[in-house]
């Protein structure tokens, strides 16, 4: 048996949880999210030529 996991759906688990116990937090739960999502899809793409 084999288990693939990805960190988004991770992130988005985690983020929804905190956000139906605190949501005050959604604003900077949100910018957190796209920061990191940003930061792993550049991350992702830097072994990809840069052919635009």
């Amino acid at each position: 048996m084999n288990i693939h996991l990805s960190i988004a759906p991770i992130l988005a688990l985690l983020a929804g949880i905190l956000i139906l116990v605190r949501p005050k937090l959604l604003n900077f739960i949100v910018a957190i999210y796209l920061i990191i999502i940003g930061i792993l899809g550049l991350v992702g793409r830097s072994g990809a030529s840069m052919n635009w």
